[in-house]
């Protein structure tokens, strides 16, 4: 089988879990999740990562696996509705890597997006990404530039005041909000038709075609890292 489109089943379902967030109710209907939701994702992954193959494009998954569950992680929240009333899977590259770097897909009623890069990376992670972006800013500013024809752009929603330490004598506005970005992402909406279309696996490839520079530059970057630096910050 081959994704056909998300069903207007799917944005229903999430719709009322909205409305219904508790165990009783999702349990009731854990049948229509696992058919309108799951299913034609698991399929739009498949596809989607044949197609990538195809175009010999380093990004990868298991349809089986890449989709994020369902419940939420209420631990140290004060929102403990129970489960999440979006969907969300995400691919990277073969190998994966504990310092990202991922193509992500969101599937949500109140609006569905793709979205690449690097996110919350961890402070010795950042740290690399900034000291790339420093030593090679012309590099770093023809991505950019790459993106904005391609009609994306590098969300700097979150971004410090000030300079971070250590780069305080960097020159140039570009390369100085480029350093105090907290995040390296960018995104773009999917609109409901192209949800409900088996021409969203197209959408994705071509994304994931414009956003890989990004990507490679973030890999190169944090290759000088030791694999178990994010371990040991996360004791």
């Amino acid at each position: 089988m081959s994704f056909k489109g998300f069903r207007p089943e799917a944005n229903a379902f999430l719709t009322e879990l909205a409305a219904n967030n508790n165990r009783e109710w999702f349990l009731a209907h854990k049948a229509v999740y696992e058919e309108a939701v799951v299913a034609p994702f698991r399929l739009l992954l498949a596809d989607v990562i044949s197609a990538l193959a195809a175009r010999d494009l380093p990004i990868t998954g298991d349809p089986q696996k890449a989709i994020f569950r369902v419940h939420r992680d209420v631990r140290f929240s004060k929102d403990k509705t129970p489960y999440k009333t979006h969907a969300g899977a995400a691919l990277s590259r073969p190998g994966g890597g504990v310092h990202g770097g991922v193509i992500y897909i969101h599937v949500e009623p109140t609006g569905s997006f793709l979205a690449a890069g690097f996110w919350n990376p961890e402070r010795e992670a950042l740290g690399a990404l900034r000291e790339a972006i420093y030593t090679q800013p012309q590099r770093f500013a023809d991505i950019e530039a790459g993106l904005a024809k391609a009609k994306l752009k590098i969300d700097a929603t979150e971004s410090l005041t000030r300079l971070p330490r250590g780069f305080e004598e960097a020159e140039g506005e570009a390369l100085q909000a480029a350093l105090r970005l907290k995040s390296f992402t960018l995104s773009r909406p999917i609109t409901p038709a192209r949800l409900s279309s088996a021409k969203l696996v197209g959408d994705i490839v071509t994304f994931t075609e414009q956003a890989l520079p990004l990507l490679q530059f973030g890999w190169n970057a944090l290759s000088v890292l030791d694999p178990t630096d994010l371990k040991r910050q996360k004791r």
